[in-house]
């Protein structure tokens, strides 16, 4: 194996940064569009928290949800987030929740599940105009997400 090889196939280190739980809204369920089966849940509010980064998330984002004929649910939430010094970082956050029929309906019904029944990950962008938390705008993230009945909960992990 060359140093490159060995350099590619190593496993990125990673920090955890924050995490938010974000509060949501009932599922507005489109139906089928030309897209796929469209559904928007808005983002009501909630809190961003961790060693790295604190704030506040404001109302007014919403997830825009495709759901695919396999049930897989592409996810693209965009929201903003009033850091504790009072800049404002908006969120675009694209993602994938994939489960199996079962957990999926239940899901859908607003039941809670065991967080270890699906796989939901994201990978979050971040823009501000504030000069100290620049460095968010250039880093890379993956975010390890979790649904509950009338939440959303990330944990956002910085790729060293």
């Amino acid at each position: 194996m060359s140093d490159v090889d060995t350099f590619l196939t190593a496993p990125p280190k990673t920090r955890f940064v924050f995490s938010v739980k974000v509060i949501v809204g009932p599922i507005q369920d489109l139906g089928q569009t030309a897209r796929g089966h469209r559904r928007i849940v808005d983002i009501l509010g909630g809190t961003a928290e961790g060693p790295h980064f604190q704030g506040e998330i404001l109302p007014g984002g919403a997830d825009w949800q495709v759901v695919r004929p396999d049930g897989t649910i592409e996810v693209v939430a965009r929201y903003t987030i009033r850091s504790a010094s009072g800049a404002l970082v908006y969120v675009q956050n694209d993602g994938l929740r994939v489960a199996s029929p079962e957990i999926l309906a239940r899901m859908s019904k607003g039941e809670l599940v065991p967080f270890d029944s699906y796989r939901f990950r994201t990978a979050p962008r971040f823009e501000t105009s504030d000069p100290a938390l620049k460095w968010l705008e250039t880093s890379t993230f993956i975010g390890i997400a979790a649904r509950t009945p009338d939440r959303v909960a990330i944990g956002f992990h910085e790729v060293l």
